[in-house]
């Protein structure tokens, strides 16, 4: 018996088939059906009934099963552990951020990163989530990272990093010459804020909920589908609006935005990794995902 062996039975009791695992772990449907028949010849007994189209676990390979999920969370583990250690890596890493995220959080880490792990090269897709998604399952992209946590039973999910929306105004509005105001007092303006369904106003959303606020109640003079459009819109004195304070800091260094808190709320949330369950991300990944978390206070 072998890590790779529960890897694969793994794999094939989450895909429903030989030949869908297969195609996940990017082997011949011969190769996986010999290491599962080796597998269950080191027990002694069938770890899958084969009757049906879709193949179901045996007692004995049910009783099987939540060891080789944990054999993949220590190989996971491991790998994390190690990969601070390890900087002569290589390889080519390709992951997709949705807007917020790929725009303007990830560029100020991906220089010190390249200077740590120069052979290591980063080819990234900033799309939504929904796409991130779809071509990790084809296997197009190694791992994304979201805004929002999601529901998805082929996928791990897990936070790397902070983030926090700010209210954000024009240097020449009226709450610009406050360093402070109540929820309230904000929410007697107009805003500018990010589409339906974007992370973003998801968590403006929810928070304004758990305050007994209904989101409709907002006076909403316009809603934009992209982080630089909203920006645009506040600085040409359209609205107010709230956005991540990592994708403002330009603005406010050149004094066209200013960040004005919000005393009795918080709008903090998490950035989240997401990859397949039933795939080992490379050590190079593992490594980038450590160094998010490490250099998180530095987005």
């Amino acid at each position: 018996m072998n890590f790779h062996q529960l890897h694969i039975f793994y794999t094939v009791s989450e895909r429903g088939s030989f030949s869908a695992a297969a195609q996940t772990l990017h082997m011949t449907q011969p190769a996986v059906t010999m290491q599962v028949q080796a597998l269950e010849d080191y027990f002694g007994t069938k770890l899958f009934n084969r009757s049906t189209k879709k193949i179901m676990l045996t007692e004995a390979g049910q009783t099987l099963m939540p060891y080789a999920l944990r054999s993949l969370e220590l190989m996971r583990e491991t790998d994390q552990a190690m990969s601070a250690f390890t900087h002569m890596l290589e390889g080519r890493l390709q992951l997709g951020a949705s807007l917020t995220i790929g725009e303007y959080v990830l560029p100020r880490l991906l220089g010190p990163f390249a200077k740590e792990y120069p052979h290591i090269s980063i080819m990234m897709k900033v799309i939504n989530t929904t796409q991130i998604i779809e071509e990790i399952t084809k296997h197009q992209l190694n791992f994304g990272l979201i805004e929002a946590p999601v529901t998805h039973p082929d996928m791990v999910i897990e936070p790397v990093l902070g983030d926090e929306l700010k209210l954000i105004v024009h240097r020449g509005h009226p709450l610009a010459a406050r360093e402070e105001v109540t929820l309230a007092e904000a929410l007697a303006y107009p805003f500018i804020l990010r589409e339906q369904g974007s992370g973003t106003r998801r968590v403006m959303e929810e928070q304004l909920l758990a305050k007994g606020l209904e989101p409709s109640s907002m006076k909403i003079v316009m809603e934009l589908g992209s982080t630089g459009a909203v920006k645009s819109a506040v600085e040409a004195g359209l609205g107010i609006t709230m956005i991540s304070t990592s994708s403002v800091k330009h603005e406010v260094t050149l004094g066209l935005l200013k960040i004005v808190n919000i005393t009795d709320a918080s709008f903090k949330r998490q950035f989240y990794a997401i990859h397949l369950k039933s795939t080992l991300l490379p050590i190079s990944a593992v490594t980038f995902l450590t160094f998010l978390r490490e250099h998180a206070g530095e987005q």
